[in-house]
C-alpha cells in the first residue's frame, strides 16, 4: 500500500475508530491515544497492508483499548479490599469468599491465592508453578468462574 492509499484509507476511517475507542476506554483523550498508536502501528505495516484496512484497524483498536483498561485497573490484595468495607461485613465476606476458595482444587487455590493475595504476575506464575502461561490464564479463569457460581450458589445474591 502506497504511503497515499494509506493516508486516503484512514482519513475516513479516523473519526469511527476515534469513536469506538472512547466508548471502549469511557475516555476521550484515551480513545485518541489508542487511536493515534493504531495509525502508528499500521503506518509501520503499511508496505504489507492490502484494502480495506477497516476490518484490521477495528481488531486492532479494540485489543489497544482492552490494553489500556488492564493498565488503568491494577489487581487489588483481598486485605486491602477488607480494609475498605466496614468491618463486620468484610470479616463475614472474606470468611464467606476463603470458604469458597478452600473448596477448589489445589492447583486453582493456589493459583487464585497467588495472583490476588500475592499480587504475582502471569509469568512468575507460570514459571514458579512449572506450567505454560496459557495454562495459568486457563486455570484462573476457570477458579474464577467456579468461585462466583459457587459464591453465588451458597449465599443466593
Amino acid at each position: 500500500m502506497t504511503p497515499e492509499e494509506f493516508q486516503q484509507e484512514t482519513a475516513l476511517l479516523q473519526q469511527d475508530l476515534v469513536r469506538m475507542a472512547t466508548r471502549l476506554t469511557g475516555s476521550q483523550t484515551d480513545g485518541a491515544d489508542v487511536v493515534q498508536d493504531v495509525l502508528l502501528r499500521l503506518w509501520l505495516m503499511r508496505d504489507t497492508l492490502h484494502s480495506p484496512l477497516a476490518p484490521l484497524a477495528r481488531v486492532l483498536v479494540h485489543n489497544q483499548a482492552v490494553d489500556v483498561l488492564r493498565r488503568r485497573h491494577p489487581t487489588s490484595d483481598v486485605s486491602v479490599l477488607a480494609e475498605a468495607c466496614s468491618e463486620t461485613d468484610s470479616h463475614e465476606e472474606v470468611e464467606r469468599m476463603m470458604k469458597v476458595v478452600s473448596q477448589l482444587p489445589p492447583l486453582q487455590q493456589t493459583i487464585l491465592r497467588l495472583r490476588h493475595q500475592e499480587g504475582m504476575e502471569m509469568s512468575r506464575l507460570a514459571q514458579v508453578l512449572g506450567i505454560s502461561e496459557v495454562a495459568v490464564r486457563k486455570a484462573l479463569s476457570r477458579a474464577r468462574q467456579k468461585v462466583k457460581e459457587q459464591y453465588y450458589k451458597m449465599y443466593r445474591l
